[in-house]
């Protein structure tokens, strides 16, 4: 009995959501402050009004970490996307961080921090930017994984080659209109990785979902004819358009001028 009262007391405060995705990663939605102190993987991790820590001896991968204040990070995080007023990595913590959206970062001299790009814009283009220069890795790193990573490249930068850079011109030298393809290029690259995202959100409909499957299809072949012809129509088939369908729209928008 003596044992049993000194076992941790679990406090589910009101308001907060725990959830499992199809994948058996857990979300985590509370109003107030939340600690770590369990290793594991998630899906979501976030606090609407305060902050997030990750205790010490913690190890933590994560789609997306949210805070309203601060995140904390004393032990080890993964995370594809981190949004808090301020990271505070403390001593020995070591965070992989793709994306970071914070007012301030601070970090112990100890801590280690890998990643920390502020957009997927910026990810992407930086990658398609030195696709070349993944050819001259170490000879110890597996071909397989420089494989994968070129894979990744053309998929968010349609129509880039490995053995040709397309940020430069032959020779040195600029081409005409080079700077205009490179913009037409970094936007078919954004436009498709939102309609792949919008294609994976469970509430699009069946005409929505036909409609941005052919949206993306004209996206992927670069066909911009088509694009300029059809897509008004194909974005008004969506029902409650997101957030992610608007920037779309003026994604294409911008295409038409250049």
């Amino acid at each position: 009995m003596d044992d049993e009262r000194n076992f941790p007391t679990m406090i589910i405060p009101n308001g907060t959501e725990i959830s499992v995705n199809e994948h058996g990663q857990l979300a985590i939605r509370t109003p107030g402050n939340l600690v770590i102190q369990n290793s594991g993987v998630y899906s979501v991790i976030e606090s609407g009004n305060g902050s997030v820590r990750i205790d010490p001896g913690v190890t933590v991968e994560a789609v997306s970490v949210q805070s309203a204040d601060s995140c904390f990070v004393a032990g080890e995080l993964t995370a594809w996307r981190v949004k808090a007023r301020k990271i505070i990595l403390e001593k020995d913590a070591q965070a992989n961080i793709m994306l970071q959206e914070s007012e301030s970062l601070e970090l112990d001299r100890n801590a280690r921090l890998v990643g920390n790009f502020a957009s997927e814009k910026e990810l992407y283009l930086m990658l398609g930017r030195f696709s070349r220069q993944l050819r001259q890795l170490p000879q110890g790193i597996p071909s397989e994984t420089v494989d994968r990573a070129e894979s990744g490249i053309k998929q968010v930068l349609p129509g880039s080659a490995v053995d040709e850079d397309p940020f430069v011109a032959p020779d040195g030298e600029d081409e005409p209109g080079l700077g205009k393809r490179q913009e037409q290029q970094e936007l078919l690259a954004l436009v498709r990785v939102l309609l792949e995202r919008e294609l994976g959100r469970p509430a699009l409909g069946d005409p929505g979902r036909v409609a941005l499957e052919r949206l993306l299809e004209l996206v992927r072949t670069q066909d911009h004819d088509g694009l300029r012809e059809s897509r008004l129509y194909l974005l008004s088939q969506v029902e409650q358009p997101s957030e992610d369908l608007d920037n779309v729209r003026e994604m294409l928008e911008r295409l038409d001028t250049l």
